[in-house]
Parts: structure tokens; C-alpha cells; sequence
């Protein structure tokens, strides 16, 4: 739980109307006027919520790291495993309550961070026994030269979450719904490269004579070139690494590099993700403080398992007792992994909802 002064603005409108609000205790309606009623919802939230339910982990750490500034040596590194709500529509790969897993670095600009960030990511899926995934790559400073190339420089913001949509509702419907003209201008303006949203892509020379003027632009190709030459140094290729411009990471607070990891050939959105966030605890006092993280989803990576030749995790020290909750269309699926793979390994207690 968190204060919503803490919550609101950090991710977004459309964020931010997923975030779960926690009612005053007693008579939270006594300050209610009817004026407030008249006004519509937001008048009124301000008056009878003062709270939330985290709606991720990064911005409550930029809080922590503000309000714990003199006990913290910079840059420090933090992994957390935590609960999460959000107030969406529940279906498959999105929950309203779900666990993450949350790794970040903070107090430094160094994109030696998000080299090792991807590094970490290769060998967390290693030992899962992942092989078939992508972890896609881009920077939020292309999107603004791209909104800056096309005369829609302040649309950033929009731009960002409307491209962020591509995948779950398509092209044409996010045209219809935000910024069809900008995202229309974008399409032909890199279609004939052949080049834009490419998944092997890996060279971004491209961009640098479509931003032609926008500084911005040409600073998120640098940083994305210069991450890919510092895995190279460590002795690192670019296996499972993609560079894709139509990834957007719909939250307001990143500024850098983002990036997703997608297993391929599994009908779920991403199982990971994270980004640069520079000065996102500047809203809680402590400005020029910039970070650099990304998340695990586990409960969505349980759903990668149906397809169980592909996914055969080398369990070493495992948990003697598994409880599992789940819906009776679930139950043949979870029954076929406890017959053939964890039956040696698990005791297993099947509960139906």
C-alpha cells in the first residue's frame, strides 16, 4: 500500500486509471459536497481516497531510495519480490493481482547497466531451460525523434502508448483510437526502409538520417549502438537480442533504453520487462538520481509450462509441497505436468474455483 500522491502522474492516464484506490476509514464521504458529485470522479477521489495498492515496484524504490538517501551508497543495486494489483480486465498473461520479481540499479548513468541488465536476463531464462525468446530492445529518445522528425514533437507521451498497443489490438485499431495521423506519417515514413518493427534488425544507421536534425533521436541511436559494442567487449554476441522500434513500454517514467522479453510460439504478451528512468525521484525531492531495472513476471511464466517438452526447468532444490489453485478447465493441464515431470519431485494439492 502506498500513498496515491506516491502513484499518481508516475504512469501515465491510462495508468493511473488502473490503479486500485483504498477508501478513508470512518465516514470517508463527510467532506463530499454535491458540487464535487456534479464535478465528476476526480474531485471527488481526492477526498475519499488518500491511498492505493502498489501498482508496481519502481516507483515506490524511487520513493524508498529518496527517503533512505543517507543510508544508501550510490550506485546501489536492489532486487525485490513483491505483489502487485492492477484494476484490469482480467484474461490471459494480465491479472488483477500477480507476484514480480524486480531487479534495478540506482545513482548511475552508465549504459554498462543495461548491458549487464540483458547479460542477467540471458542467464535467468538459461537456467529455466529457456532457449526460444526474444528480448527486444529500443530507447524512448528514438520515439521522441521519430515524434520530432514528423512536426509531433510534446505528442511523446501518446505516441508511446498508442504504439505500446500495436500488439494487443493492431494497427488498424490503434490508428482509429490515438493519433492516427502521427502513426500514419510514421508508417510511411519508414515503411520503405523495410526496416521499421524488424525483429533481426540489429543496425540502426537508418534512423540516423530519418531524425536528421533531432538531437534526441540521434542520442537514443548512440545509446542503443554503444550498448550493443559494450556486449561485444565482454565477450558477449547478441544472441536472443532484437532491435525493435515499435516497442514502447506504455509507462510515462522511462527515458532511455526499454526492453521486453517475449518467449516465442507461446500466445502471451511480454514475461519481462524494464527500461532507463532518469529522475523519477525527483518527484519525491531528490532530483538527478537516474536508474536503470526490469521485472520478472513468474506467474505469467507458469503459462509458458503448457507446452512442457519446450519448458523443462533442471529443478535443484525445490519446494517439497505445491498448492495450486485453479479454474476446472485448468485442471487436465496441471494434472498432465504432475503425471509426467514433478510427480517425483512434488506433492501436489489441487484446489477448484
Amino acid at each position: 500500500m502506498e500513498n496515491l500522491s506516491t502513484l499518481t502522474g508516475k504512469y501515465g492516464d491510462e495508468g493511473d486509471q488502473l490503479l486500485f484506490k483504498i477508501l478513508n476509514s470512518g465516514d470517508y464521504l463527510k467532506d463530499v459536497t454535491v458540487e464535487d458529485l456534479n464535478s465528476g470522479a476526480q474531485p471527488t477521489l481526492r477526498k475519499v481516497s488518500e491511498k492505493g495498492l502498489r501498482y508496481d515496484l519502481t516507483v515506490p524504490f524511487a520513493r524508498y531510495v529518496v527517503m533512505n538517501r543517507n543510508e544508501l551508497t550510490f550506485h546501489s543495486n536492489a532486487s525485490r519480490f513483491s505483489q502487485f494489483w492492477r484494476a484490469d480486465r482480467p484474461q490471459k498473461g494480465r491479472y488483477r493481482e500477480f507476484y514480480q520479481c524486480d531487479a534495478d540499479v540506482v545513482g548511475t548513468d552508465s549504459l554498462v547497466c543495461e548491458a549487464e541488465i540483458i547479460l542477467m536476463i540471458r542467464r535467468v531464462f538459461g537456467q529455466l531451460n529457456l532457449r526460444d525468446y526474444a528480448i527486444k530492445l529500443n530507447n524512448r529518445k528514438i520515439l521522441t525523434g521519430i515524434a520530432e522528425s514528423i512536426g509531433a514533437a510534446g505528442n511523446e507521451s501518446s505516441l508511446c502508448v498508442a504504439i505500446d498497443k500495436l500488439d494487443k489490438i493492431g494497427w488498424e485499431k490503434v490508428k482509429e483510437e490515438l493519433l492516427a495521423r502521427i502513426l500514419e506519417q510514421i508508417r510511411l515514413k519508414t515503411e520503405p526502409s523495410g526496416q521499421f518493427g524488424s525483429k533481426s534488425n540489429r543496425k540502426a544507421c537508418f534512423f540516423e538520417d530519418f531524425f536528421g536534425q533531432s538531437e534526441t533521436g540521434l542520442q537514443g541511436v548512440k545509446e542503443l549502438e554503444d550498448v550493443f559494442d559494450l556486449l561485444k567487449s565482454m565477450g558477449e554476441d547478441l544472441a536472443n537480442v532484437e532491435l525493435d522500434i515499435m516497442l514502447a513500454r506504455g509507462l510515462s517514467y522511462y527515458t532511455g533504453a526499454i526492453f521486453e522479453v517475449k518467449v516465442n510460439h507461446v500466445s502471451i504478451g511480454s514475461v519481462s520487462g524494464g527500461g532507463r528512468y532518469d529522475n523519477l525521484t525527483g518527484g519525491f525531492g531528490l532530483p538527478g538520481v537516474s536508474g536503470v531495472g526490469f521485472s520478472l513476471e513468474w506467474i505469467v511464466f507458469m503459462m509458458c509450462w503448457r507446452n512442457w517438452d519446450y519448458f523443462l526447468p533442471k529443478i535443484s532444490i525445490a519446494p517439497r509441497f505445491f498448492w495450486c489453485i485453479l479454474m476446472p478447465k485448468d485442471l487436465n493441464m496441471l494434472w498432465d505436468c504432475f503425471r509426467n515431470y514433478v510427480q517425483q519431485v512434488f506433492r501436489l494439492r489441487f484446489t477448484q474455483t
